[in-house]
């Protein structure tokens, strides 16, 4: 486990990905679906926050490899320091593709050897927003919702296997943490709200309709004015930019068509600025598992430049 000093506390540089396989099957650390976690977690995580030194089982960490630290975003902004999480479909674990400063990915590093099959999602928490990555949420396939940040993990929620989709598009309301965009099966689109602790907030209705979307992805800021957007692609291939406002409750304009074609695709996402200009890039894998980079332009008129291909082979993985 690596650390970079930052001020008063300790960029944590990964996911303690063991800690939260352990915790995903403990029933005692789950909390009520909807809300945050007790009094007492929250107090223990922001103990051991403000610290920036727990107790950190060797063997949680075994293996892997720090992010570098990276000149940090303007609050609001994309991750500057992405990671992609990817499960390898036979052997199940889990891979830490990191971003090579020239729009692509380096040698993948194993992270843990134990099964990381039981992930549905990944998402980070930039709670100071200064582009770097501060703690880790896990979606288990059981619907626990896990926080993990330098050596300590718990479980946030439960009941999110309920929803047809999860992702986290970074901070949608401007208050601290990144927040979740959650679909149930009726399309309605929920926002849950996270803090610097990993808690989240009881969910709020946001919208409908969202079931005509088959991906959504976004990491922070897709048009140049420092709110978080996200884009959509729905049945028919189009894709979808939903400017953000700012306002959790209302987070998103109309939305408008960005491209077509984008069923030649399986899987959509971003994990943030792989380019290394401060704008949020996506991600998307076709279905002989060549994965492409659309770089953001910061422009809502025409978001995305034209595909560059920066890997093959990625069909052998779920990419979280």
């Amino acid at each position: 486990m690596t650390y970079f000093k930052r001020g008063r506390v300790l960029q944590r540089s990964l996911v303690t990905t063991a800690i939260a396989a352990a915790l995903a099957t403990t029933a005692g650390t789950a909390v009520a679906a909807d809300q945050p976690g007790t009094g007492a977690q929250r107090s223990a995580a922001e103990a051991a926050r403000t610290a920036g030194d727990v107790q950190r089982p060797a063997q949680a960490f075994k293996g892997a490899q720090a992010a570098p630290r990276v000149a940090a975003a303007a609050p609001g902004q994309t991750i500057t320091n992405p990671v992609l999480y990817a499960a390898h479909k036979k052997n199940k674990y889990l891979y830490q593709y990191f971003a090579n400063a020239r729009g692509g990915l380096k040698t993948p590093a194993k992270l843990v050897k134990s099964p990381y099959d039981w992930a549905t999602a990944v998402a980070h928490n930039d709670w100071d927003h200064d582009g770097l990555r501060d703690g880790t949420w896990n979606l288990h396939k059981n619907g626990q919702l896990i926080y993990a940040s330098s050596g300590y993990a718990y479980t946030v929620a439960t009941g999110w296997q309920n929803y047809t989709k999860v992702m986290s598009p970074g901070d949608l309301g401007g208050g601290a943490g990144g927040d979740f965009l959650a679909v149930d099966k009726a399309g309605v689109l929920w926002v849950y709200c996270g803090n610097l602790v990993g808690d989240v907030t009881p969910r709020v209705r946001v919208g409908t309709g969202w079931g005509q979307y088959t991906e959504i992805a976004g990491q922070g800021d897709l048009t140049g004015d420092g709110k978080t957007d996200v884009v959509t692609r729905d049945k028919q291939g189009n894709l979808w930019l939903h400017e953000g406002t700012g306002n959790y409750r209302a987070p998103f304009r109309p939305r408008k068509k960005v491209g077509a074609g984008w069923n030649a695709h399986n899987r959509i996402l971003s994990i943030g600025d792989l380019t290394g200009d401060g704008k949020t890039d996506i991600l998307a894998r076709t279905k002989a598992g060549d994965l492409y980079r659309y770089s953001g332009t910061g422009r809502a008129s025409a978001p995305l430049l034209k595909p560059v291909k920066i890997g093959a082979g990625f069909n052998a993985f779920n990419l979280l």
